[in-house]
């Protein structure tokens, strides 16, 4: 094993003190070609040109000597400390780091950054961080070549946003361009580089006292319209229904389980309730409704509790043709057609609701024949007035959902 190992992080300027010496004494030198390049990286040495962090964590861990890597911005940041560091490999590392690079392109942009989230962008990650740029007012995207800027904007497509696109930062060929979404996927860009990515309403996310976007102004969820202030919804008969009752929603989200990164499709949104929620847990949500004041019930509920959403106008299962795949769905209305568009898609989860045994048994079946295994309860809520203990309101509704098999 190598008898010392020490990861330089470099950010164009001039390497410090500390990461001279390393460097001097090394006998073993890794990093990327413009890395290999410096003058300070000792003839000698012998050098690894970083490629695969694993395949030169191997080498350095059969290095009999004193090893150092070279990493862009600081290396401890969505950087190779993490391999190294892993237990296969048994390295002790030492981190001299510098100004990450995401650090540096919110300072060219002139912008704050501790409101911001921040992903990581490969091609198997690049659907799930642009979930994230679907549902964040401000993200970082650390990007890969075959998820940078002109993949983001393509899959973003009819969601406008602003990009702030920082390609090859702290080198001679440093370019900061800010464009809107729709005009990124017409240009080629030099890697590495990082794209800020802006656009909707923060709603009052600013930062202040926690990294990344403040906690809800609203404690709890499911919750009825009297406790939000009608800011999520209502159960009346103002384009809701007995889909959007806090009891069935709370047991559709508990059995979605919306998260960071996923999209979600709310199909016939009605109020706006249960989109409005998901998107509260952090994700990308698209509410579909053929009726356009149920859109715009959803998108002022949206606004109201300071999330981000898509409504998009249109009828189940046509409208869903143009959508881009979802991790998880719920359907409010539409029977057997729209199920089985929705199970042609192949979401993780499927939620619905059924009023009589007979739809149940035919939504069920849907499912089923779709390669997803079926749950279904009876729920039946019953509202009492606690001051003489009275019921209020009573709701009987079949609840089925689907998880898609593993085999499928």
């Amino acid at each position: 094993m190598a008898d010392r190992v020490t990861v330089i992080g470099w950010d164009g300027s001039p390497l410090t003190a500390a990461a001279r010496s390393a460097l001097s004494a090394a006998t073993l030198v890794a990093g990327a070609p413009h890395h290999l390049a410096l003058p300070e990286v000792p003839p000698g040495a012998e050098r690894i040109r970083l490629g695969s962090v694993d395949l030169a964590a191997r080498r350095i861990a059969g290095h009999r000597g004193t090893a150092v890597v070279l990493a862009d911005g600081d290396p401890g940041f969505f950087g190779v400390v993490r391999t190294l560091r892993a237990p296969e490999h048994g390295l002790e590392v030492e981190v001299v780091p510098a100004v990450s690079s995401v650090a540096a392109a919110f300072a060219r942009a002139g912008m704050p950054w501790d409101d911001a989230r921040i992903v990581v962008a490969h091609q198997r990650t690049l659907r799930r961080a642009v979930n994230v740029c679907r549902a964040h007012p401000k993200v970082a995207v650390l990007t890969s070549p075959g998820a940078g800027p002109a993949e983001l904007a393509l899959l973003l497509d009819g969601v406008h946003r602003t990009f702030v696109i920082c390609e090859e930062l702290g080198t001679d060929r440093e370019q900061v361009t800010v464009l809107t979404s729709d005009k990124a996927a017409d240009h080629a860009w030099r890697d590495p580089n990082v794209v800020i990515v802006i656009g909707g309403s923060a709603g009052g996310q600013g930062g202040g006292w926690l990294m990344g976007h403040e906690t809800s102004k609203v404690r709890g969820w499911a919750l009825s319209p009297e406790e939000t202030g009608g800011g999520i919804g209502t159960g009346s008969r103002t384009g809701t229904g007995s889909g959007e009752t806090p009891v069935l929603r709370a047991a559709q989200l508990a059995r979605l389980g919306p998260r960071v990164g996923d999209l979600v499709w709310d199909i016939g949104c009605g109020s706006g309730a249960l989109s409005v929620e998901a998107a509260r847990f952090g994700a990308a949500v698209i509410a579909v409704d053929a009726d356009p004041d149920a859109c715009a019930r959803t998108e002022a509920a949206a606004r109201r509790d300071g999330v981000q959403l898509q409504a998009v106008r249109g009828r189940a299962p046509h409208v869903l043709e143009r959508l881009p795949e979802p991790d998880v769905v719920r359907i409010g209305g539409g029977g057997v057609p729209v199920v089985t568009a929705c199970t042609d898609r192949r979401p993780e989860r499927i939620v619905t609701h059924a009023s009589t045994r007979d739809e149940a048994e035919a939504v069920g079946a849907a499912l089923t024949d779709g390669g997803y295994t079926v749950e279904c309860a009876l729920l039946q809520s019953v509202g009492l007035d606690p001051a003489d203990w009275s019921e209020r309101d009573r709701t009987v509704v079949f609840l089925i959902s689907g998880r898609r098999t593993t085999s499928s």
